[in-house]
């Protein structure tokens, strides 16, 4: 039989409880699932490289079949040299959807081997995104709903408040 891997691109800045949640869904599905966390170069990220991986391998260290790798470049390349044949996308609303369509499309014309795999998240996760987060946490709310404790701890110490 074979082994079934599957990608979970993402930037994770910080990663979030509806991201855990996916990935632990999704780990479920696959053999072995790699979160792949974008290097990010185009956008401004609160959290370098090293801290999103850290938070994420802290987050996710109870799924052994989950591994934590940085990526740069086409995510379709970064799967395929993994030996991934599905990608993981979340998709929170409409306005995901007809994004995520898209660059599945794109995907597909660029590595038709690879699915991407779409997964909604639990419905108290559904709302929840990195930018959010951020943004409460550093005008002063409170997000401990959202985040992980050791993912608290590390955005309230980024932004002044631990």
């Amino acid at each position: 039989m074979a082994h079934v891997i599957a990608v979970y691109p993402g930037t994770f800045d910080p990663i979030t409880l509806g991201h855990e949640d996916l990935v632990r869904r999704a780990a479920q599905l696959f053999d072995r699932v790699i979160v792949a966390v974008a290097i990010a170069h185009h956008k401004k990220t609160l959290f370098s490289l090293d801290e999103r991986m850290d938070m994420a391998r802290e987050a996710l260290s109870d799924c052994p079949q989950v591994q934590v790798e940085p990526f740069e470049g086409l995510v379709t390349e970064f799967t395929a040299a993994r030996g991934g044949t599905a990608m993981v996308r979340g998709l929170r609303s409409g306005t995901d959807f007809d994004y995520e369509f898209q660059l599945a499309g794109m995907n597909r014309a660029l590595v038709p081997q690879i699915e991407t795999v779409f997964l909604t998240p639990s419905s108290q996760y559904q709302f929840i995104s990195s930018t959010l987060v951020r943004e409460i946490a550093t005008l002063g709310g409170d997000v401990a709903q959202f985040v992980s404790p050791t993912v608290l701890q590390r955005l309230l110490a980024k932004v002044g408040r631990a």
